[in-house]
C-alpha cells in the first residue's frame, strides 16, 4: 500500500466517519421501515397527536436554524455590510442544506413521497397556511440552490455559468429575504387556529411575530456557531485570520442581543396582552419561564456583556443557549404544550425510533457540509475568483 492510500485510509476512518456510518446505517433500516409499513411501526403518533418531532423538530426548528443564509446574504448584499462577506457562503450552505433535510423529514411524516407536488399541481389550496409554506420552502429551497451554485461552478471550472449566477445575486437576494418573511412567520400563523390546544402561555395572536424574530435570532446564532465549529475543524481550509473572525463574532453578538430583546419584549407583551399572568404559578408556567429566562433573556445579556467586553468565548456559549432556545420554542409549541389538557397517558411521546431518524437526518447534513467544505470553495477563496466574491 503506497503512502498516499495510508493517508486516504487513515482520514477515512476517523471517529466522526465511523460514529456517522453507524447512525446512517440503521437510520436506513429505520427508513425502509417507516415506508413499507407506515406510521405505526415507526412513530408514536395518534389521531390525538398527528404532529410529532418529525415536525416539531426536523421541520419547524430546521427551518428556523437555517435562517442564518437570509439573515447574512440580506445582510452583506442589501445593506452594505461587507464586512461579514466571509460568512455568506457558509451560511447559504448551510441554508440550503437545513432547508433540504427540512423537505427529507417531511417526506418522513407524509409517507408519500410521490405525491409531494399534490399541492401545487392537482389540488392547491392558496386560502391554507399549509400551501403558503409549502409554496415559499420550495422557491426558497431552489433561491438558495441557486445562491450556493457560484462556489460549485468555481470548483467544476464553468466560469460562464459563474458569472450569470453571479449577476443575479442582488435579485436572488431581495426574491430570498421576501420568501423567508413570509414562511417564517407562516409556520406560527398555522396555530392561530389551535387556542383550544396551545397551552395560552405559547399561544398568541402575535405568534407569527413571534416565529419569525425568533428564527432571525436562531439565524445568527447559528452562523455563530456554525462558524465557530468550522474554524477549528476545518481550520487547514479557512484563510481569514483569527482577529478578524473574532471581530466578525463580536459585531454578530450585537445583532444577536438587540433581536433577542426584541423577542423577549414581544413574548412578555403577549403574556400581557392575553393577561396570562396567573398560568405562570403552575408547572407549565415555570416551564415557560425557563424558556424565556433560560434562553431568551439570558443568552441576550450574554450577548450584551460578550460584546461590551470583547469576549468572544461568551458570545458563543451565548450563541449555544439561543440554538437550544429556539429548539425548546418550537418543540414547545408543536408537541410540550400542544394538547396540554390531555390526561398524562394520552399524551405524545416520542418512540425511540423517531429520535434515531431525526439525527439520522441532521448527521446526514453534517457528511454532506464535511464533503462540500473540503472541495469546494466555501470556507477560502477560489485562486481564480480572489476578491469577487
Amino acid at each position: 500500500m503506497n503512502q498516499t492510500a495510508q493517508v486516504s485510509e487513515k482520514n477515512l476512518y476517523t471517529p466522526f466517519n465511523i460514529i456517522a456510518a453507524v447512525i446512517l446505517l440503521v437510520g436506513a433500516a429505520l427508513t425502509f421501515m417507516r415506508f413499507t409499513q407506515g406510521l405505526g411501526a415507526t412513530t408514536n403518533l395518534t389521531h390525538l397527536n398527528p404532529w410529532g418531532i418529525w415536525i416539531g423538530f426536523d421541520v419547524m426548528t430546521g427551518v428556523a436554524l437555517a435562517a442564518g443564509g437570509f439573515v447574512i446574504s440580506s445582510a452583506v448584499y442589501l445593506f452594505g455590510m461587507d464586512e461579514y462577506k466571509p460568512l455568506v457562503r457558509p451560511a447559504i450552505l448551510t441554508g440550503f442544506l437545513g432547508y433540504f433535510l427540512v423537505v427529507v423529514g417531511l417526506l418522513y411524516d407524509l409517507g408519500r413521497y410521490y405525491r409531494l407536488p399534490y399541492p401545487f399541481l392537482v389540488q392547491p389550496g392558496p386560502t391554507s397556511p399549509l400551501f403558503e409554506i409549502a409554496l415559499c420552502v420550495a422557491l426558497y429551497l431552489t433561491v438558495l440552490f441557486v445562491e450556493f451554485t457560484p462556489a460549485a461552478f468555481e470548483w467544476l471550472g464553468w466560469k460562464r455559468w459563474r458569472k450569470v449566477i453571479v449577476s443575479l445575486t442582488i435579485a436572488l437576494t431581495i426574491f430570498g429575504l421576501l420568501l423567508s418573511t413570509l414562511h417564517q412567520s407562516t409556520l406560527g400563523a398555522m396555530f392561530l387556529i389551535t387556542p383550544t390546544k396551545l397551552h395560552p402561555l405559547w399561544y398568541s395572536p402575535y405568534i407569527p411575530v413571534h416565529f419569525f424574530v425568533s428564527a432571525v435570532a436562531a439565524g445568527i446564532s447559528m452562523v455563530i456557531f456554525e462558524s465557530m465549529l468550522s474554524h477549528r475543524v476545518f481550520s487547514d481550509k479557512v484563510e481569514i485570520s483569527h482577529e478578524r473572525f473574532d471581530a466578525l463574532t463580536i459585531g454578530l453578538a450585537k445583532a444577536g442581543a438587540v433581536v433577542l430583546f426584541i423577542y423577549f419584549a414581544i413574548k412578555v407583551m403577549g403574556l400581557a396582552t392575553g393577561n396570562n399572568w396567573h398560568y405562570l404559578a403552575t408547572p407549565m408556567g415555570h416551564w415557560f419561564l425557563v424558556e424565556l429566562i433560560g434562553f431568551v433573556l439570558l443568552p441576550c445579556f450574554l450577548y450584551a456583556v460578550g460584546y461590551r467586553e470583547k469576549r468572544t468565548k461568551l458570545i458563543r456559549f451565548s450563541a449555544l443557549l439561543t440554538v437550544i432556545g429556539i429548539v425548546l420554542n418550537r418543540i414547545n409549541v408543536s408537541t410540550i404544550a400542544f394538547n396540554w389538557q390531555l390526561p398524562a397517558e394520552e399524551r405524545y411521546v416520542p418512540h425511540w425510533m423517531e429520535i434515531w431518524i431525526s439525527i439520522t437526518i441532521v448527521t446526514a447534513g453534517l457528511v454532506a457540509f464535511k464533503w462540500i467544505v473540503n472541495r469546494m470553495p466555501i470556507l477560502n477563496e477560489h485562486p481564480d475568483y480572489r476578491g469577487m466574491h
